[in-house]
């Protein structure tokens, strides 16, 4: 396991956003995010009618280590995107920011959350399925160019838990896709 470098989580600000796209195209060669969607997604993240949540997390230096985001409409958010430096990866830095995402969608009061995940990132997969998100399906040929399926995964909330309930054992796996 990596020795854990304290950082920092925080607000995604759109400052963030070449710092996030050098993380993303390092870890995400072929189907790395372009700034405009970033920019989309932090345009919805503020405000009476923000339906987005984005946090970066910060090592003591200031580097961008991780980033995170959620969406959310109605009862349902989906986790669009967690990253984690390769560097940080074993440090729980992944679970840290999958709680923050979780919080997120108690207080956008979802009842569930949805994600996709590459089906050779086992990592991600232990991670999510820690924190009670089950399998429900595939999406075949999901992550372009590559043309590599997507599980689909779902945390449904529960009356006497709930997302920001946190993960289903004290143990956690970093992810990276």
């Amino acid at each position: 396991m990596t020795e854990p470098v304290t950082s920092r989580l925080r607000e995604m600000r759109w400052w963030d956003i070449d710092r996030v796209l050098e993380l993303e195209k390092d870890l995400f060669p072929e189907d790395a995010w372009s700034r405009g969607m970033f920019w989309s997604e932090l345009a919805h993240a503020r405000g009476p009618e923000a339906t987005r949540r984005y946090v970066v997390a910060e090592d003591g230096e200031g580097r961008v280590v991780g980033y995170a985001g959620l969406a959310a409409s109605g009862d349902l958010a989906d986790i669009q995107t967690i990253a984690v430096a390769r560097d940080q990866w074993g440090t729980g830095l992944g679970g840290r920011l999958l709680a923050e995402l979780l919080r997120a969608a108690t207080a956008f009061e979802c009842a569930e959350v949805m994600l996709e995940c590459r089906i050779d990132n086992i990592r991600a997969q232990k991670l999510y399925e820690r924190f009670g998100f089950e399998a429900i399906g595939f999406r075949r040929g999901y992550y372009q160019p590559g043309n590599v399926d997507a599980l689909v995964m779902r945390l449904t909330t529960q009356s006497d838990s709930g997302p920001a309930a946190g993960p289903t054992s004290e143990r956690e796996t970093e992810i990276h896709g």
